[in-house]
């Protein structure tokens, strides 16, 4: 069965031109990140001499629009890079898709190809909390394709067209360098031994939607009772702009199987947990990596550094996950709790023409689907 290649197109409010982007999202490999690129048909009769630049901006909203007074804003806009596209000396070396959209659409394709920076913020949306809102809080990306006789800051939306789009980063289960495990152990008052826990995950990255199993290893050595387990998954978030960070429980779950351990007894558990963003859906401050409004927005996926450089250098909304394992002893003995981090990423995607027998869909860009999340477009 052939793979459908979906191309996505927008046209200006005038009609005199129209971009097609085979992709929205431009994927930050560590070492590299991938170009944004497209097709831009225009012909030159219409230009007359005017040139077609791409902009790529980037806005950090880190609080309500509906709370902003006179001279109070929170957001940042910054703009990465605004150049000339066509008619520019430098030769863009077209890949599969431009090459078929080239091919098909005639003789006024002009292919473009632009780079943001490396240390640009990954895309980021934040739940308002709220349905009451204009404007998603977090990082979003916008690429502005306009025509003008020279460069400008702001361009006339007559003479211009803008899509969303997103900078990810995806990683591969087999990058799993560390295993991570924890040990911990608590005495208690007028007791001799202590409580022993000893928790570990299988594997370092999972994906999306899939199993986080947590296997834990329990030695009760003391004279107190643990009654109960409690696992849950927390979503971190650190916000750069502000110096903010919380948490967000994205999975939870108790359970009392093999409980209560006694004094001197031991248990082996295996407790798996999916983290979703459902689980809180309308609560402020859950991270997702599609709009807001999509019912099956994925939560945003953790922020990966480049080989030798820290996570803490990154710009924008860090985010990054913990498997914790708590167990209770009683309102009086208290708890003992262990955190295991771990990343949640995408996989890897493509969205090349390898052949000729490939479908190609082309989709409007103002009518996307609402009810589906951005993941479900490749």
């Amino acid at each position: 069965m052939n793979s459908a290649i979906k191309v996505f197109k927008k046209t200006a409010p005038n009609g005199k031109f129209t971009c097609y982007l085979n992709r929205r999202d431009f994927v930050d490999h560590l070492t590299h990140i991938d170009p944004v690129d497209g097709v831009v048909v225009v012909s030159d009769a219409y230009l007359s001499g005017r040139v077609v630049y791409a902009q790529v901006t980037v806005t950090y909203r880190y609080g309500r629009e509906e709370e902003e007074v006179i001279g109070l804003h929170f957001s940042k806009e910054i703009e990465l890079l605004n150049v000339k596209i066509y008619p520019t000396a430098e030769k863009c070396e077209p890949n599969k898709v431009q090459e078929y959209l080239t091919e098909k659409l005639g003789d006024n394709v002009r292919t473009f190809s632009v780079t943001v920076p490396k240390n640009a913020p990954n895309s980021v949306i934040l739940e308002p909390g709220s349905e009451y809102v204009n404007q998603p809080l977090g990082v979003i990306y916008n690429l502005c394709i306009y025509v003008a006789n020279k460069m400008e800051r702001f361009p006339h939306k007559y003479n211009s067209l803008t899509f969303a789009i997103r900078k990810v980063q995806f990683a591969s289960i087999e990058d799993n360098s560390l295993l991570p495990q924890t040990e911990a152990s608590k005495s208690f008052l007028l007791s001799q031994g202590k409580l022993i826990v000893e928790a570990f995950l299988s594997r370092e990255v999972y994906y999306h939607g899939q199993q986080v199993r947590a296997t834990l290893e329990i030695s009760n050595e003391s004279n107190r009772t643990v009654k109960s387990i409690k696992c849950h998954i927390i979503q971190h978030i650190e916000c750069t702009m502000t110096k903010q960070d919380f948490n967000r429980i994205v999975a939870c779950r108790v359970t009392r199987d093999g409980c209560p351990v006694y004094p001197g007894n031991h248990l082996k558990l295996t407790v798996p947990l999916t983290p979703r963003a459902a689980y809180k859906r309308g609560k402020f401050g859950v991270a997702l990596d599609g709009q807001v409004r999509d019912r099956d927005s994925h939560l945003a996926s953790s922020t990966l550094a480049a080989p030798g450089k820290s996570i803490n250098n990154a710009l924008g909304v860090i985010i990054s996950y913990s498997f914790c394992v708590t167990l209770t002893c009683g309102t009086i003995a208290g708890e003992l709790a262990v955190d295991l981090p771990f990343k949640l990423v995408h996989p890897v995607v493509t969205n090349e023409v390898k052949s000729r027998e490939h479908q190609v869909i082309f989709e409007e860009f103002a009518r996307l689907r609402r009810g589906k999340s951005l993941n479900d477009d490749f």
